[in-house]
C-alpha cells in the first residue's frame, strides 16, 4: 500500500515579502531613536530578543524591536541590519573566508540601519511617523523567497 503524499513542496507558493529600509540621517544610538519613534507615535516599541545568524565561525547577533498599533492590530518589528554583536566559535585558519566579525542582513544595503518588517500582507509603514531630520524617507524593498532574509523573518514571525 502506498502512503499517499499530503503536499509536495516544489508545489508550494511562497509570496514576496515587502519590507522598508529606514536610514538614518544622523548617527544616534537605538535607545534614543526609539525614544524618539515612541513619543511621536504613542507606540511602545521595546527590545526584543535579538536575531541569531550561526555563522562557521561567529554567531551573530541582529537587535530587534517590536510595538504593536492597537488601532490597526498590526506588529510592527525593526531588525538592525548590522549585527551589534558577535561571538567567535572558532579560529579562522583559512586567508580568503567570506565571514568577518561583523555582519549585514543585507549585504548591498550596508547603509540601511534598520529593517522594518509588519504582519499585514500588504504593510503601510506610513503608520509609523518617524522624528524629522534623523531619518530619510522609508524605501519599500522586496524579498524573495531564495533570500536568506526572507527566512530569516519568517522564522521569528
Amino acid at each position: 500500500m502506498e502512503i499517499q503524499k499530503l503536499y509536495d513542496l516544489d508545489d508550494i507558493e511562497f509570496e514576496d515579502v515587502a519590507i522598508g529600509l529606514v536610514r538614518l540621517a544622523k548617527d544616534i544610538p537605538a535607545h534614543e531613536f526609539f525614544y524618539k519613534i515612541n513619543q511621536i507615535n504613542g507606540l511602545s516599541f521595546s527590545r526584543k530578543k535579538d536575531v541569531i545568524i550561526h555563522g562557521a565561525y561567529y554567531d551573530y547577533f541582529f537587535p530587534r524591536f517590536e510595538a504593536y498599533h492597537k488601532s490597526t492590530k498590526t506588529c510592527f518589528t525593526f531588525i538592525s541590519n548590522r549585527s551589534s554583536e558577535s561571538k567567535q566559535k572558532k579560529l579562522q585558519t583559512e586567508l580568503f573566508t567570506e565571514e568577518e566579525n561583523i555582519k549585514f542582513l543585507l549585504n548591498n544595503q550596508a547603509d540601511v540601519e534598520y529593517i522594518l518588517h509588519t504582519s499585514e500582507e500588504i504593510p503601510d509603514f506610513s503608520v509609523i511617523l518617524l522624528p524629522e531630520n534623523l531619518v530619510f524617507p522609508i524605501q519599500d524593498y522586496t524579498l524573495s523567497s531564495e533570500e536568506e532574509l526572507y527566512q530569516i523573518i519568517q522564522y521569528y514571525e
